[in-house]
């Protein structure tokens, strides 16, 4: 027997919200049952397109026992209440991020998804990208070593973001470290395998005065073990000059990563003969290796590697006390198809997040992108946004009650 699909209610029927039903339309085991708005004018075509109720809000929303799974797609200033409400009212939460505007409140959602036993997922996507997985794999086989630094410079666009856009609200947004940054901050979290102890931080405003707009800021994040990550976003570009870059300092290997939404990466690495030898064997594995459950197949994905036999003699070499004997020097590209796969992989990992909170509805076990891990970035981010503000390193705090 097979158990009859979940229906899903969407909350928030933008742009965003739009996007969430289409990424997750037909997968197996989920329903689109309703959608919810205050504005009919968004809500109505959008319950067409996929066959669904029209609601006017939450309650509502809550009222119809075909909803089993809310998804929420409003401002962030309104995640963390629509969510606990969700979930005292026996419902799975797939909540846009950030988790909440707040530590505290963040842990308060935390707290809920943990009394109620309903599964909460944050929209991380980056969780559920097959390119970071992949990097992840080769860190756990040992390919790679855990990063010793962790870079991320991200050159977004402001070009749809007018100087009246909730974006640019810290009241309802939070500001950039919250609003954007804590996809950063949670990445870091799953590369380096730790959260970081303190955050210095800088923001910057657009010239014009003290009242001009914050669209350029940076944090340092010191993780356990002397491991630094830096984080860096500026809203300033056009789309068509937008750029990204991830770069992670594995020691005696690189990997450069690009895109907010990573489509390709160039791992550099020097290594001994058994090394060389397991990097010359990945090409087939590329299935394997980008992998992610839920994540749509088809696509182009490719693995290429080019390893340079003696290029660096037989010497032994040392790095920050590390002395290694790595003759062999290997050039790997991992790509899910460039640029114009962005779409394609940022779709897919919406509905790798969805499908794996259907798993865990259906068999148990804890997501990737859960509570805690929402709430973690929270607390990066408002470390960060306060240590901009008062010039000062912050510590990184999670209160009490906020870990499963």
């Amino acid at each position: 027997m097979t158990s009859a699909p979940l229906g899903l209610g969407l909350i928030g029927c933008g742009a965003f919200g739009a996007y969430v039903l289409d990424a997750v339309a037909g997968l197996p085991g989920l329903r689109v049952a309703a959608v919810a708005d205050p504005d009919p004018r968004r809500a109505q075509p959008l319950g067409t397109r996929h066959g669904a109720a029209v609601r006017d809000g939450l309650d509502a929303l809550l009222a119809r026992p075909d909803v089993d799974v809310v998804a929420v797609a409003t401002p962030p200033h309104t995640h963390a209440d629509l969510s606990v409400r969700a979930l005292r009212a026996g419902r799975h939460v797939f909540c846009e991020k950030p988790l909440a505007l707040t530590t505290a409140d963040a842990a308060r959602v935390s707290a809920e998804a943990h009394r109620s036993g309903r599964v909460l997922v944050v929209d991380h996507v980056l969780r559920y990208n097959p390119l970071l997985r992949a990097v992840e794999t080769l860190m756990d086989e040992g390919l790679l070593e855990r990063p010793r630094r962790f870079l991320f410079e991200n050159d977004a666009a402001d070009e749809d973001l007018g100087s009246d856009h909730w974006f640019w609200d810290p009241a309802r947004s939070g500001g950039i470290f919250l609003e954007h940054g804590v996809h950063f901050f949670d990445a870091a979290r799953a590369l380096l395998g730790s959260v970081p102890e303190s955050v210095q931080a800088t923001a910057v405003r657009r010239p014009g005065g003290p009242g001009g707009l914050v669209d350029m800021v940076a944090a340092d994040a010191v993780h356990p073990g002397g491991v630094l990550a830096g984080h860096f976003h500026s809203f300033t570009h056009a789309h068509r000059a937008e750029r990204q870059l991830m770069r992670l300092d594995h020691g005696f290997a690189e990997s450069l990563i690009t895109g907010w939404i990573p489509t390709r990466a160039t791992v550099t690495a020097w290594t001994d003969d058994r090394g060389a030898d397991r990097w010359e064997r990945l090409p087939s594995r590329t299935t394997e290796l980008f992998a992610v459950p839920g994540f749509p197949e088809g696509g182009e994905q490719r693995v290429s590697v080019r390893v340079e036999r003696g290029a660096g003699g037989t010497a032994p070499v040392s790095g920050r006390g590390a002395v290694r004997t790595v003759p062999h020097r290997v050039e790997t590209v991992l790509d899910l198809g460039g640029e114009t796969a962005k779409a394609r992989v940022y779709a897919g990992s919406v509905r790798a997040a969805f499908a794996e909170l259907l798993h865990c509805a259906a068999h148990g076990g804890t997501p990737a992108a859960d509570a805690h891990a929402g709430l973690t970035a929270v607390a990066v981010a408002v470390a960060a946004t306060e240590a901009a503000a008062t010039g000062t390193a912050r510590p990184v705090v999670l209160p009490e009650g906020g870990t499963p």
